[in-house]
């Protein structure tokens, strides 16, 4: 899928292969260190990415390309809930390079992630929003998607 928004110059947006695991994990690696203002990412979640890419029963993943480098990078997640009405996708990762934001890249992987989803059945998307106020123009990102706020997502580490 070939698409011009991005200033001019065509962005291929492609399904992510385990082939794909060393971009994946810089791209992912840079969005964690974003997170955590700079702080080095635990060695397992980047050595995760392989075992993520391999589960294709569950796990998804889309890829931003510009001129041969990956740009950006969707990953999603199956779940299966009552109150979504069965299987839905959840978005656990976003990210796109700094020099490429502002550009639609973002807005081309959740549109891709969305046609997937209804390719599957899905009847919804989620994702969780990092923290606020710090992070509101994820938030307005994701609200201009059509996304609509539900509330925090809490966690219990295992």
């Amino acid at each position: 899928m070939k698409n011009e928004d991005v200033e001019g110059s065509a962005c291929e947006l492609r399904r992510v292969t385990c082939d794909d695991a060393p971009a994946v994990a810089a791209l992912v690696g840079a969005l964690y260190a974003e997170l955590n203002e700079g702080n080095a990412v635990p060695d397992y979640r980047l050595e995760s990415v392989e075992q993520v890419l391999r589960d294709s029963e569950r796990s998804f993943a889309f890829a931003a390309v510009n001129d041969g480098v990956p740009i950006g990078i969707l990953m999603l997640a199956e779940a299966v809930a009552v109150f979504a009405g069965g299987t839905f996708g959840q978005i656990t990762e976003l990210y796109v390079a700094p020099g490429y934001r502002s550009r639609g890249v973002a807005s081309l992987l959740v549109r891709r992630a969305a046609e997937f989803g209804r390719e599957r059945g899905w009847k919804r998307m989620d994702v969780g929003a990092p923290h606020q106020p710090r992070w509101s123009r994820s938030l307005r990102f994701y609200a201009s998607e059509g996304f609509i706020e539900v509330g925090p997502r809490l966690r219990l580490e295992l």
